[in-house]
């Protein structure tokens, strides 16, 4: 009986290490979705939407450094980070197909609530088709999307210098108040 399971635990491990490699797991996803950034601006010009209010008392005040624990892009987890604009709103994770073709962005962080098309107030629910506003990404802006999670949060604009070297980047957007520390 021992070597039975033994056996049937061998080929589960031999069943899930062949899932990974198929690229369909979180975190080949992740890593396929880490590369799709190659069309992200990573500055902006620090452009908010109109409606979205600035945090009465963020917990990362403006001007204020954090170190990130975000892995959006290569060179963001580690990365000291400058506070440049705090804001309460409702941060999602969404799925699309930019408008540019190519493959489908799964799981991207972050859009907010004020930059999805008609959204409105109300929290949207995960599974909820939408048409984007944000305009971080190539292809992204009128993009057809559906929500993957939400989270009613702060969410920060920053500047950091990516740990993988390179250019400074400017008016990031967005990270969340969880993906921050106090440095």
């Amino acid at each position: 009986m021992k070597k039975t399971w033994l056996a049937v635990g061998a080929a589960a491990i031999i069943a899930l290490s062949g899932c990974s490699s198929s690229g369909h797991d979180e975190k080949s996803d992740g890593q396929s979705h880490e590369m799709n950034h190659e069309g992200m601006n990573h500055s902006s010009s620090g452009e908010v939407p109109k409606n979205l209010q600035a945090s009465q008392n963020p917990t990362f005040k403006i001007g204020s450094q954090a170190i990130m624990k975000a892995d959006h892009m290569k060179g963001m987890d580690g990365a000291k980070a400058t506070i440049v604009g705090a804001y309460d709103t409702t941060a999602y994770t969404v799925s699309y197909t930019p408008t540019t073709g190519g493959e489908k962005v799964e799981n991207h962080k972050w859009v907010i609530q004020e930059e999805i098309k008609g959204a409105g107030k109300k929290e949207l629910k995960p599974g909820k088709e939408v048409t984007l506003e944000a305009d971080h990404m190539k292809g992204m802006k009128g993009a057809e999307a559906t929500v993957d999670s939400a989270e009613k949060t702060t969410v920060y604009m920053v500047d950091y210098n990516p740990t993988t070297g390179g250019k400074k980047v400017r008016n990031h957007k967005w990270v969340t108040e969880s993906e921050l520390s106090k440095p």
